[in-house]
């Protein structure tokens, strides 16, 4: 039977996305081999995994290794592993197309950037397409490789011009050989056949694999005579096989032999992330519960942080040996951000992701490196930790839904705008610091702009009270208020649902717009609850307000904007009687209760208050007739 060969063409995403490696990375050329070394590493991850339930998988194939073959004359290298290896089909679904996920990522993390030489080698990593660093220098690009169990092997190769070519071989061991046809080396560029060269990459970013990087170094050796000792000055060359990386578990070591680049090139080593994490935490518990653990927290998110498909960053061992990654039950998902390695000595090599579930040795573990990462979080100083909170303040508010243990510590670290910050963040405990004596309450508006939540109308009367308002505009904040009722026994009031209990209105004053509001009333039937005085407006003549209990203007928005099918909350249209244009509309209405401007104008405070509060009106064009003729009869009345 003949085997199989085809030749195909790459999707257009893929060839934008090797244009854009080809051509911008040319100065951290060097990263290609970083990145298919680590592939190597989760192929051989992924087959010892596989062979805890399969245990003949391996065959006599048991030393797991990576294997570096530089070819001056011919200018390749090889990279291989005895690793899981790949199906024919695997190879043109991983290799042929990448995954959607990681190629739009990266395509639209590197057109934000919209500067070439701007782009990173952290974007490599973190969208995992580091596979097509290769063609940064090399011309051409094979790939030959074998999955565990199969009869058959697979050939794939490219020049990087657009198709490539798959095709059925032989091939006697399992794994995965890489094959580089090199670019000619320009001057002062790195030669990636050269053994010192190859060394000090391996050193700067592979030193922390797990398995040994082999390669065949030449060596200058003494020869020696019948007794085993050096013949005078006699040498000889000789090609011994080295180790090049240290394999050193860091985690595993005294905190204080751990060097910070050596913490921060790990962090790079398991993250795919160029950039200098945040902060880490390096812990070793030892007693009932033993466990070493070193986990980082990120200064970027990952890209597919809100993506469904988001991975975890934990890999778990034991005794050194990986169990696996995206270990999802060793954190909460909000703090799925943080990266890093737990080892359990005492966990079972056979554990499966349902056993974890229910493991209450993981579950221990779990409690303690969340208090020790909330620990961590309050301890940062406060440049670090409005860096930490911009990032990823919106997936880590979501843990006073999630992890009612530690509500009050989450609650401690949350940030905010307030009317009185000045634009800085501050804590619900320093709010609370500086609360009046005369005030009772939390004060808090919701909304997606936060110029427009500063000059709200629901905020004059509490600015006048000299009242401290939260400037709320994440909508994780609307579950943040349906969790958090209160803080150090301070209760959260809405600024902008129900009536503010400082403000008492005059009973004389209310029964005196009384017919009025019930007309206006009647004119918006469809659109309001209700007219009533306002207790919350100071200098402004109308705002919409919910009643206590209601779903937010802002909540409801949000939720349209998912998709979500909301009822339409009717507001409640609060007046100010205090307000000149409020007296003058009475004066009116008392002299001719039919007048038609007496509907004009009830639709105009319904449209201000809507436009004050943020909102868009349903009917643009009327609201600006009314305004035109309300002018026009202005100007024609003046004196001039």
């Amino acid at each position: 039977m003949e085997a199989k060969k085809e030749t195909r063409q790459f999707k257009t995403e893929v060839q934008q996305l090797m244009s854009i490696i080809i051509n911008s990375l040319y100065s951290h050329r060097e990263i290609f081999l970083r990145e298919l070394i680590s592939n190597s590493s989760d192929a051989i991850d992924k087959l010892r995994f596989k062979a805890q339930t399969q245990s003949d998988i391996l065959g006599t194939d048991t030393e797991f290794k990576i294997r570096i073959v530089p070819n001056k004359k011919k200018r390749t290298l090889e990279i291989s592993d005895n690793g899981i290896g790949m199906t024919y089909d695997e190879v043109v679904e991983n290799i042929g197309t990448i995954a959607k996920s990681g190629t739009a990522g990266f395509l639209e993390a590197a057109t934000a950037l919209n500067k070439p030489d701007m782009l990173t080698p952290e974007l490599i990593g973190q969208f995992g397409v580091g596979f097509y660093s290769a063609f940064i220098v090399a011309n051409r690009v094979s790939l030959i490789t074998k999955a565990a169990g199969s009869d058959k092997a697979t050939k794939w190769e490219s020049t990087g011009d657009g198709s490539y070519t798959v095709e059925e071989i032989d091939k006697e061991t399992r794994g995965t050989t890489i094959i580089l046809s090199l670019k000619k080396t320009g001057k002062d560029e790195q030669d990636f056949t050269d053994e010192w060269t190859i060394r000090n990459i391996i050193k700067k970013h592979s030193d922390f694999v797990a398995y040994p990087i082999l390669m065949d170094v030449e060596k200058t050796e003494p020869v020696l005579d019948k007794d085993g000792k050096p013949d005078g000055n006699k040498t000889i060359k000789v090609v011994r096989e080295e180790t090049l990386n240290s394999m050193k578990a860091i985690w595993t070591k005294d905190k204080k032999d751990v060097s910070e680049e050596e913490y921060n090139e790990f962090y790079r080593h398991i993250a795919h992330d160029w950039n200098e994490p945040l902060t880490h935490l390096h812990v070793k518990l030892e007693g009932t519960t033993e466990y070493s653990a070193l986990l980082y927290i990120p200064s970027r998110p990952p890209f597919d942080l809100f993506q469904s498909e988001q991975k975890h960053g934990i890999q778990l061992y034991s005794k050194r040996v990986f169990i696996m990654g995206n270990c999802k039950e060793l954190m909460p998902p909000y703090l799925a951000f943080i990266k890093g390695v737990v080892d359990a000595p005492d966990l079972n090599l056979n554990v499966s992701r349902e056993i974890l579930q229910q493991d209450a040795l993981v579950k221990n573990i779990q409690k303690n490196l969340v208090k020790k990462i909330l620990s961590l979080l309050g301890d940062l100083d406060k440049n670090k930790y409005e860096q930490f909170f911009k990032e990823f303040g919106s997936i880590f508010k979501a843990g006073l839904s999630m992890d009612y243990d530690n509500r009050g510590k989450i609650a401690d670290l949350l940030r905010y705008k307030t009317t009185k910050s000045d634009g800085a963040f501050i804590s619900l405990k320093d709010y609370v610091n500086r609360m009046r004596t005369d005030q009772e309450a939390i004060y808090y508006i919701t909304g997606e702009n936060l110029s427009a939540l500063l000059n709200s109308p629901h905020l004059e009367r509490l600015k006048d009270k000299d009242y401290e308002v939260l400037l709320m505009t994440d909508p994780m904040d609307e579950w943040v208020l349906r969790d958090l009722h209160e803080y150090e026994k301070k209760t959260f009031k809405s600024a902008e649902k129900g009536d503010l209990d400082f403000e008492k209105i005059d009973d004389n004053r209310k029964d005196e717009y009384h017919a009025l509001f019930d007309f206006i009333k009647t004119s918006l039937d469809e659109r309001v609850k209700e007219v009533k005085p306002s207790t919350h407006l100071k200098d402004s003549v109308a705002c919409l307000s919910g009643d206590p209990n209601d779903m937010s203007a802002y909540m409801e928005k949000v939720l349209r904007a998912t998709g979500q099918e909301t009822p339409q909350v009717k507001r409640v249209l609060e007046l100010n009687m205090d307000h000149p244009l409020l007296a003058k509309i009475k004066t009116i209405y008392e002299s001719d209760k039919d007048s038609s401007v007496l509907k004009d104008y009830s639709d105009l405070l319904f449209d201000m208050a809507v436009i004050s509060g943020g909102g868009k009106l349903d009917n643009p064009s009327r609201f600006s007739k009314t305004i035109g003729d309300l002018m026009a009869k202005g100007l024609a009345e003046a004196p001039f």
